[in-house]
């Protein structure tokens, strides 16, 4: 899964990394270390193309601030979306609360990288597994493009002229972790390639098949993965420093996910 993230990029560096037209975010959000669900995050996306007295316009590519955890358009209660942070990609063209936004509405989620936690073979003092938290980022250091899906939600207690009468939120793809990062956990982000970003953000893309065709593993090697310091797991703690690597002397052993 992706429970926690870091972005700490600037949305004009995104803007400019994305090849975005319309820039939508309304206040830049401060750099975070410690991204967790239901905070407000980076997405790209793109809108359907629209007809106007000129003619017809082209779809246009957006950076927006959504929240991270997906409420469907059916939802009654919103808080539904803290528990749609992640949409297993094996599964999700199926799945009545992401079918449609994985046929008609993908993101990318851009990501300076992520955190996963192992229980490891050492023992805390009550006799549980110590969890070591790790940080898995781009080895090359540029920006992980995370799949992600997103729904507007109508709020049916505010009235049509309220700007927030619509809430835009969005969750991560998930896949089967590849061999060099299965041993820390079996799930990861599916991460989307520059080469497919045009494909997956396309508005005219619907067919199902043909959008699970992209589910592609991005290829190995790719990621690298070190251990960092557990005060990651505190969301209150933010900062550069959480993404500093730990020595490896005296970093639990993992037990294997496998």
């Amino acid at each position: 899964m992706c429970g926690r993230y870091a972005s700490s990029r600037r949305p004009e560096d995104l803007v400019e990394e994305f090849e975005v037209v319309e820039n939508r975010v309304p206040a830049p959000l401060a750099p975070d270390w410690n991204v967790a669900p239901t905070d407000p995050v980076y997405a790209v996306l793109e809108r359907p193309a629209r007809s106007t007295p000129e003619g017809e316009e082209a779809p246009r590519r957006q950076l927006r601030t959504l929240t991270w955890g997906l409420v469907p358009s059916w939802a009654k209660d919103p808080s539904i979306g803290s528990r749609m942070i992640n949409a297993r990609a094996e599964t999700a063209a199926e799945k009545p609360a992401f079918r449609k936004a994985f046929r008609a509405r993908r993101c990318l989620v851009p990501a300076d990288g992520y955190y996963e936690w192992y229980a490891s073979s050492s023992l805390d003092a009550k006799g549980r597994p110590v969890k070591q938290p790790y940080f898995i980022r781009p080895r090359d250091g540029g920006v992980l493009a995370m799949a992600g899906l997103f729904e507007i939600w109508r709020d049916p207690d505010r009235p049509d002229d309220d700007p927030d009468c619509f809430r835009w939120t969005c969750t991560v793809l998930t896949t089967e972790a590849e061999d060099d990062l299965g041993h820390i956990h079996d799930r990861m982000p599916l991460m989307v390639e520059p080469e497919r970003w045009d494909a997956w953000l396309d508005t005219t893309l619907t067919d199902a098949d043909r959008v699970t065709a992209l589910l592609t593993p991005a290829s190995p090697g790719l990621l690298e993965a070190y251990p960092v310091s557990r005060a990651v797991g505190n969301v209150r703690n933010n900062g550069p420093e959480l993404v500093e690597p730990l020595a490896l002397e005296g970093v639990p052993t993992p037990r294997s996910t496998r």
